[in-house]
């Protein structure tokens, strides 16, 4: 029921929400207003407010988890306050009846072509929710996670879920580097011009939302061919003075985790904040861990029109690696191990300040500012690295009489230091009577890192101490200083042509600039392995360069249930230094490398079929120019370098049907919900100088790559289970079949066979107790997603066997 009252002022809309049967204020009920996006929620006298509201009929959706839906609009020509009066519905809502409710809230919030000072008009964009997803999220198992999102590769050799690697259209998922990854908005890789690599993977059960945008996303976030993956975490809803949630999980092979997360709202004042501690035995032998996360933010409300934002994060793990295996190992025992030797470290630091502004009913600006300070170590026996001719994966770390090793361990010891700066401003406008937006923004990022690599102990345990002077003469020696600065410039602007039709060209500027300085030993042995010459040289080198990149994405609605999208965008990526200089005994870089440049493009649809089926379907293509891949040479050293031109295409579906509404209605309370996630892509070097490399297909790119899974829900409880399909890929240029076995090449070249693997997952909820369980791999294959090129190898990197997990959680 509605009541409109006009006020004196300045177009300012109150909605007042109220119970029908009590006629008490509603606390906590969510105000959707369709013309801007933006969400309300009503405060503990039932009261939203809205200011700088234009004068026009207005849409609003009024939700609430525990309410009826209202969906209606009214005339604003004034200051107006508009009394709601909502009905609770006759029985307290299950499990499955919530997250259907939520996932209707959500599919009105994507289609937004802005929020905050962000565009996504005409983009390829994605959101995981992750309180909707009933999988084993303490172990951050990425299918499950990510099973929703079309066309990613996955590497799923790390335990635990330490480090997440995804690629997406033939991009090389090693931590996730061809993604712009951030975390609230904010870099959170190693360095994002010279080390793109992402050591920190924020806790998959203390996300919200995740957020992907694909290769046209390089005008706003960055010039990377991958796009943006942004983690939303935690935050205390608005409506909720404290709210406190613990969680205990078990597993297979010693697993462990906890994690606590609080928060608390008082005057102006929100604070959030969680610790996670993770350890487990590992998959194989010799690959233990243990992890530490923590994470603190806190909001302050200036005005109504200001808030201000506080992050700190803090990472820290300490794992054992197994080591990569031969193929001919891999068949006998994917669970063995031959070193028992190599350990890696991360400590990961970061903070950030974010401050948004509203500077009027059209206008609005961000400014956040972030660091950090972070470092990764790691230690191990990858072969001798004077006999370069035996396969580093075999080769035998000798031991003397007494059991103690004889050789050093290869050390590799980095230090990052950043510090970013990224200012936005958007503004809505008319040109004549058509709307549009308009967005600047700029951003500056400092850093300065170091790499050094030499000799270890000779010890098994986690030592990460250099003993250069116990071995002159280790061959893997140096000591660099990397300062990297960026300046960049952007903008875009959304013309609506009409009330369907949009257009959104884009530029960016980049100033880059890298440097190296630092020495390095180059010493010489004899055919006896004695070395006859040790010089310790020096280099300094200096590399500016600055270029424009342009794009532009065009969207068509055809109504309010479907959408065309298309877009362009060019895309670059740097080699620093840091890339050339810091290498493993088999892992050798050209010296002329240089920087990657290419396009993307994307035309697709999106839609729903009223409540029954929601569906993205496109088409894509990624032209790339001087892309950089692995040669391997003559004595097993894997050579990175410029390989050439490739074009790489296909298409992606996502297909979600809500089987319970064909069957019984708007008002089941049963779920039984089936998704289809389907990539098919093709691939082909275009142009390359090497040999038996032109024509060849593109590395890590299966052909199919298919997810499908079944939500069945009733009452409390949740089933679920998935299927995924991913057939044969390549991991080098030259579609190399695997080695013979004995020979020096074996586990280090050939294909990644097919695989397909069942989870399952059960939860129910009981008043404030949640508890979930499931086996991943339920059949138990034995499978691989990797041949690694140095740490955690080299080798084949076996993937999880049949594990079980159970949680309880508990909040209040």
């Amino acid at each position: 029921m509605l009541c409109a009252t006009i006020l004196c002022g300045q177009n300012v809309l109150v909605i007042e929400v109220s119970d029908k049967e009590t006629g008490k204020a509603v606390q906590g009920i969510e105000v959707f207003q369709s013309a801007t996006g933006r969400i309300y929620s009503s405060n503990e006298a039932g009261l939203v407010e809205i200011k700088d509201v234009s004068q026009q009929e207005q849409g609003f959706v009024i939700f609430g988890l525990s309410h009826n839906t209202i969906d209606t609009s009214f005339l604003i020509v004034s200051d107006t306050m508009i009394s709601i009066e909502v009905s609770k519905l006759n029985v307290q809502l299950s499990t499955v009846e919530i997250g259907a409710r939520r996932k209707e809230l959500f599919a009105l919030k994507r289609l937004q072509d802005v929020q905050g000072t962000a565009i996504y008009a005409g983009r390829k964009t994605e959101v995981v929710l992750m309180d909707l997803i009933n999988g084993n999220l303490a172990n951050n198992v990425s299918r499950q996670i990510y099973a929703q999102v079309s066309g990613l590769n996955i590497y799923e050799g790390s335990s635990g879920g330490l480090q997440l690697g995804i690629g997406g259209r033939g991009l090389d998922p090693n931590r996730t580097s061809n993604f712009n990854t951030r975390q609230d908005g904010y870099d959170i890789s190693a360095d994002v011009l010279g080390y793109p690599e992402n050591y920190y993977t924020p806790p998959a059960n203390l996300i919200d939302e995740i957020e992907l945008i694909r290769g046209a996303s390089s005008l706003q976030y960055g010039t990377q061919f991958g796009g943006l993956l942004n983690f939303k975490l935690y935050r205390i809803p608005s409506f909720k003075k404290s709210e406190i949630e613990f969680s205990q999980t078990l597993g297979s092979y010693g697993f462990m985790n906890t994690y606590l997360k609080a928060g608390y709202n008082f005057d102006k004042f929100s604070v959030s904040s969680f610790i996670n501690y993770k350890r487990g035995d590992g998959y194989r032998l010799n690959s233990d861990f243990n992890a530490l996360n923590a994470y603190l933010n806190v909001t302050y409300t200036l005005s109504d029109h200001t808030i201000l934002g506080i992050d700190l994060t803090y990472y820290k793990y300490l794992a054992q690696q197994a080591g990569g295996l031969t193929d001919t190992m891999f068949e006998e025992d994917p669970q063995q191990s031959n070193r028992e030797r190599n350990w890696f470290e991360v400590d990961w630091k970061l903070w950030s300040m974010r401050l948004d502004h509203e500077l009027g009913k059209d206008s609005k600006m961000s400014f956040i500012i972030s660091g950090l300070y972070a470092q990764r170590n790691s230690v191990g026996f990858r072969g001798n690295p004077i006999n370069l001719n035996d396969n580093p994966i075999t080769a035998l770390d000798e031991q003397d009489t007494n059991g103690n090793y004889i050789l050093p361990r290869d050390l590799i010891k980095g230090v990052f230091r950043n510090i970013n700066a990224e200012a936005r401003y958007l503004s809505k406008y008319e040109i004549g009577s058509k709307k549009a937006v308009f967005l600047i923004g700029a951003k500056v990022y400092d850093s300065n890192n170091d790499a050094i690599q030499g000799p270890g102990s000779t010890s098994e345990d986690a030592d990460f101490n250099f003993y250069n002077l116990e071995f002159p003469d280790y061959p893997s020696q140096s000591d660099f200083n990397f300062p990297n600065f960026n300046l960049a410039a952007f903008s875009e602007n959304i013309f609506y042509l009409s009330d369907r039709w949009s257009i959104t060209p884009g530029l960016r500027f980049e100033y880059i600039r890298t440097q190296a300085e630092g020495v390095y030993n180059n010493v010489v042995f004899d055919n006896a392995g004695n070395p006859i010459n040790n010089i310790r040289l020096s280099e300094s080198r200096d590399l500016s360069r600055q270029f424009l990149l342009a794009g532009i994405s065009s969207e068509y609605k055809l109504d309010q249930s479907l959408k065309l999208y298309s877009n362009f965008s060019q895309n670059y990526r740097s080699v620093t230094f840091s890339d050339i200089r810091v290498v493993s005994p088999t892992f050798i870089v050209a010296p002329d490398i240089m920087d990657e440049r290419g396009f993307t493009a994307d035309l697709g649809a999106r839609g729903r079929f009223g409540k029954l089926i929601s569906y993205d379907i496109n088409a894509f293509g990624l032209w790339y120019n001087d892309r950089i891949g692995i040669i391997l040479d003559n004595r097993a050293n894997r050579v990175r370098k410029n390989i050439g031109n490739a074009f790489i295409g296909g298409m992606e579906s996502l297909f979600d049907l809500n089987i319970d509404r064909m069957i019984w209605g708007d008002d089941s309370k049963r779920r039984l919900n089936l998704f289809v996630n389907t990539a098919i892509t093709f691939s082909e070097y275009t142009k390359s100088e090497e040999n038996n490399v032109q024509g060849k297909r593109v590395e890590f790119i299966p052909t199919v790559n298919l997810k499908t899974g079944l939500n069945i829900g009733l009452g409390n409880f949740e089933f679920s289970m998935q299927y995924s399909y991913i057939s044969e890929q390549f991991t080098d240029v030259q579609n190399s079949e695997r080695a013979f076995p004995g020979d020096n090449r074996e586990g280090v070249i050939g294909p990644i066979p097919a695989y397909q693997i069942w989870d399952i997952s059960l939860t129910h909820t009981f008043k404030q107790f949640k508890f979930s369980g499931g086996i991943n791999n339920a059949l138990n294959q034995s499978y691989f997603t990797r041949r690694a090129t140095g740490y955690p190898g080299p080798g084949i990197i076996p993937s999880d066997g049949r594990a079980w997990y159970f949680t309880l959680s508990y909040s209040y």
